[in-house]
């Protein structure tokens, strides 16, 4: 069952853009050419986003693909489909990649046996705190806000993956 997600690459040093179109255009298997802008947040590098759709599956494929690049700040969804949950993958340098399932809308959900295990283990009202920060991607949050704002110019290109 084919699904659709965006990929926010929220800045890359603009000699590494090409890889990350040809990396995106290996997942999807198809010629890969996204529309690139400043990042006002960092002006040494760009940023671009694109919708895509694939099969279930495709968000965590993008993400280890885009991972390569330790440099690069970017985001990937997954809506659900049929039978599966959908996703979204942050990656931050320094602080790696943080995945969470996503409800139909958008929202990070949290397994119970993560909350359970989160319960057992906090000591006080700040460890659950924390414990739930942590499992939200508050610090992945947190580092790429500045990096999500753009200006008015920025389109979205459309990629389909070919079956």
């Amino acid at each position: 069952m084919p699904t659709r997600g965006v990929i926010y690459v929220h800045s890359s040093p603009p000699a590494v853009c090409p890889h990350v179109e040809w990396a995106i255009g290996r997942v999807l298997d198809c010629e890969v050419e996204l529309d690139w802008s400043i990042q006002a947040a960092s002006p040494a590098t760009w940023r671009t986003e694109c919708a895509w759709s694939g099969p279930a599956g495709t968000a965590s494929k993008l993400a280890t693909a885009l991972q390569r690049w330790q440099m690069l700040r970017f985001e990937v969804t997954e809506d659900p489909s049929a039978g599966v949950d959908g996703e979204r993958i942050m990656f931050v340098p320094g602080r790696g990649l943080f995945r969470a399932a996503t409800s139909a809308n958008g929202d990070l959900m949290i397994a119970e046996d993560r909350i359970r295990a989160l319960l057992a283990t906090s000591r006080d009202a700040d460890g659950l705190r924390h414990g739930l920060s942590r499992l939200l991607g508050s610090e992945w949050d947190a580092e790429l806000e500045a990096y999500r704002h753009y200006g008015d110019d920025s389109g979205q290109n459309w990629l389909s993956q070919v079956s």
